[in-house]
């Protein structure tokens, strides 16, 4: 018996067209509500990334860096890494933003503690 006659052909696989991805419409410009939505939200965010800000805030990718370098020169955020390809920002913690927190810790050495860590003076 041959091997041709026990099987019939192979179907010739069908690849298909791959999904499309909808092309995002970033902001290319600050407008007033995007930078007010700005200053007062990414203070509070504990990890801030250019990729975060384009996630959030809808805006471009160069927007959001120079946004990043902007808050960073007013001191409202802080670089934790500084690298070529990536920086990792965190929120800048002011000793008044933990007062709240400062106070419901019983140890008055923790308190002093945590106000040397922030940088705050007493």
């Amino acid at each position: 018996m041959a091997p041709a006659a026990t099987g019939g052909k192979k179907q010739k696989k069908k690849w298909s067209k791959g999904k499309v991805k909808d092309k995002a419409q970033h902001a290319v410009v600050l407008d007033k509500q995007t930078q007010e939505k700005l200053q007062k939200d990414v203070q509070s965010y504990r990890l801030i990334t250019v990729a975060t800000l384009v996630d959030r805030l809808k805006i471009n990718g160069s927007l959001a860096r120079k946004a990043l370098t902007d808050l960073e020169e007013q001191g409202l955020i802080k670089k934790v890494v500084g690298h070529s390809k990536l920086s990792v920002y965190s929120m800048c913690p002011s000793y008044r933003s933990y007062k709240v927190y400062i106070s419901t810790i019983p140890d008055h050495r923790a308190n002093k503690d945590i106000a040397r860590a922030v940088g705050a003076t007493e």
